[in-house]
């Protein structure tokens, strides 16, 4: 199935080369994709975004702050 068919629940991953462009507009860390969301990378923030139809909702009033636990949970997932 591609990505036009699938339904609303599936996940589109983001390009490759956008992810590396794109850095949480609150601290400017790099992010790691996890499942449907980007997060943040930095230990100050723990913010985490949702991505929607393969576009990330970058806005920090839309976005969460992750306990310290999943935060840590989520990077060690990606190796950081």
């Amino acid at each position: 199935m591609t990505a036009a068919c699938a339904g609303p629940e599936a996940a589109v991953p983001i390009d490759p080369e956008l992810l590396q462009l794109l850095a949480c507009p609150l601290s400017r860390a790099p992010l790691v994709e996890d499942g449907e969301t980007l997060v943040s990378t930095d230990p100050a923030t723990r913010r985490r975004y949702r991505v929607e139809s393969g576009i990330p909702v970058m806005l920090v009033e839309e976005s969460e702050e992750l306990d310290e636990v999943t935060w840590r949970a989520v990077m060690a997932r990606h190796g950081r």
